[in-house]
C-alpha cells in the first residue's frame, strides 16, 4: 500500500519559494531546503524532482502571482493611474521589506542560475510586463490622459528596464534614491 504524503506540496512549494527568494538559488542547498520545508530529502525529490526543478516551479509560482497582480491592476480602469500605482507600490515595497529580497524574477536574471527554463521564464515575464504597460499606456492615450506625442512602446520598454533597476536597488534600499527616481520616471507620463 502506498504511503500518503505527510506534507502539503503547495505549502512546501511556498516555503521553497520564500527560501530561494531570500537566499538565491546557488546559496540554497538541498539541506537548507530540507530544514526549511521540514520535509525529508527523499520526499522533496519524489514530489518536486531535483533542486533545479523545484527552483523552476517556485519561480513559475512567483511569476504567476506577480503577473496576476500586474494584469489585474493594468487591465482595469484608469490606466495611467494604474501605471503610477504599480511604480509607487514597488517603491514602497523596496524600502519597507525588512529582508531586502527584491524581486525573485529580477534576482534570477542577475544570478543567472544554471536552471533549464529559468532564463526563458525571466524573458517571458519581462515581455509580458512590457506588453501590459504598453497596453495601459495606449489606453491612457486613447482616453486623452497621455499626450499623443508619447510613444507607448518606448515608454513601456523604459519603464520595464527602470523597474528592474528599482528591484535591484531593493536589495540595498535607500528610500530617497528610490522615491526620487520613481518620481522622475513617472514625470515622463505627464
Amino acid at each position: 500500500m502506498a504511503r500518503t504524503k505527510e506534507f502539503d506540496p503547495d505549502v512546501a512549494l511556498r516555503a521553497a519559494l520564500d527560501l530561494f527568494w531570500r537566499q538565491g538559488y546557488e546559496a540554497t542547498s538541498m539541506q537548507d531546503l530540507v530544514d526549511h520545508l521540514g520535509v525529508n530529502r527523499a520526499s522533496i525529490y519524489a514530489t518536486f524532482g531535483s533542486k533545479p526543478e523545484l527552483y523552476l516551479r517556485a519561480l513559475q509560482r512567483y511569476a504567476q502571482e506577480l503577473g496576476g497582480w500586474y494584469v489585474e491592476l493594468l487591465s482595469g480602469p484608469g490606466p495611467l493611474n494604474a501605471v503610477r500605482e504599480v511604480f509607487e507600490t514597488i517603491a514602497r515595497q523596496a524600502v519597507s521589506d525588512p529582508d531586502h529580497k527584491g524581486c525573485l524574477v529580477v534576482n534570477t536574471a542577475v544570478e543567472d542560475p544554471a536552471v533549464d527554463g529559468a532564463a526563458a521564464l525571466v524573458d517571458r515575464g519581462f515581455n509580458n510586463l512590457q506588453a501590459l504597460l504598453a497596453g495601459a499606456l495606449v489606453r491612457a492615450q486613447d482616453d486623452g490622459d497621455l499626450a499623443a506625442d508619447k510613444d507607448p512602446q518606448a515608454l513601456a520598454r523604459f519603464l520595464v528596464t527602470f523597474m528592474q533597476g528599482i528591484r535591484v536597488m531593493a536589495r540595498h534600499p535607500d528610500e530617497r534614491r528610490i522615491t526620487d527616481a520613481v518620481a522622475q520616471a513617472l514625470s515622463l507620463l505627464d
